[in-house]
């Protein structure tokens, strides 16, 4: 059957600081559709963050490269299958160099926190209790 997928396509300054912060974070490289310019980045079955230097991203786009650092057009939610894999991920993240962003969100039955990755793209990771989400 087929499954959908997407792919986001991130600017980033330094692709190989870039590769080595989501290896890092326990994902891996495409190597088939990685070069000098892009790294795909697995995220899941059905998940690829694409790191493209910014003057590669520029040949998509007649669109200003908005900085990251300072606007905000897209916020990543990434699902999680614990709180505890919450806090592992945004930890991890941080101590590789990304930036808390805002406080840890609970409400009970969904728990979620945020960071920015290197580049100010801000990830956030979020658990949603099944039993909530099945009644």
């Amino acid at each position: 059957m087929y499954q959908q997928m997407i792919f986001l396509n991130l600017p980033v300054n330094d692709l190989d600081a870039s590769k080595k912060f989501f290896t890092e974070l326990g994902y891996s490289i495409n190597a088939q559709f990685s070069d000098e310019n892009a790294a795909s980045v697995v995220i899941s079955d059905t998940i690829v963050a694409m790191l493209l230097k910014k003057s590669f991203y520029s040949t998509f786009t007649k669109k200003e490269i908005a900085d990251a650092t300072k606007t905000s057009q897209v916020l990543i939610a990434l699902s999680a299958e614990s709180r505890e894999k919450v806090d592992e991920l945004v930890d991890r993240a941080i101590a590789l160099g990304g930036s808390p962003t805002g406080e840890a969100q609970d409400q009970g039955f969904m728990y979620g926190r945020a960071f920015d990755d290197l580049d100010g793209h801000t990830w956030e990771v979020i658990w949603m209790d099944p039993a909530a989400v099945e009644g």
